[in-house]
C-alpha cells in the first residue's frame, strides 16, 4: 500500500531539525526512525505512531485511533491514526510528541 506523501513531508518538516532521524521504507509506508528506533510513520493515509505499551491502552481510547494490526494481530505500543486524528498541525505534532518521549526511553541502535 503507497503512503500518503503529504503527510509524510509534514513529518519531515517536523523532524527538520533533529540530526538522528532516518526516513525508512517498512510495512509499505515509510518510518521514521529516532536514534535507530522506529518512532512513527505513515501507512496509506495513516499515521504509524509508536506510543510505548504504557501509553497503548490510553491511545485507543482517543477519537480515530485504532490497533495497529499490520501483522493480523496488534503490536502492543503501536496504533494508527485515521486522518482526522492529526488534520491540524498542532494534532500531528503532539503525536509525533508522544512517540518521541517513548522512543527517547529505548537505547540507540
Amino acid at each position: 500500500m503507497p503512503f500518503d506523501e503529504g503527510v509524510a513531508q509534514r513529518l519531515r518538516e517536523i523532524f527538520a531539525d533533529r540530526t538522528d532521524v532516518v526516513e525508512k521504507k517498512m510495512f509499505g509506508g515509510v518510518a521514521f526512525m529516532v536514534s535507530g528506533n522506529m518512532c512513527c510513520g505513515v501507512l496509506g493515509q495513516e499515521l504509524m505512531a509508536r506510543v510505548g505499551p504504557e501509553q497503548y491502552i490510553k491511545a485507543l481510547t482517543e477519537p480515530y485511533v485504532r490497533e495497529m494490526d499490520f501483522t493480523g494481530k496488534p503490536l502492543r505500543g503501536f496504533v494508527y491514526v485515521g486522518v482526522q486524528g492529526f488534520a491540524a498541525d498542532e494534532d500531528l505534532e503532539s503525536w509525533v510528541g508522544r512517540c518521541e518521549q517513548f522512543v527517547s526511553t529505548l537505547s540507540p541502535k
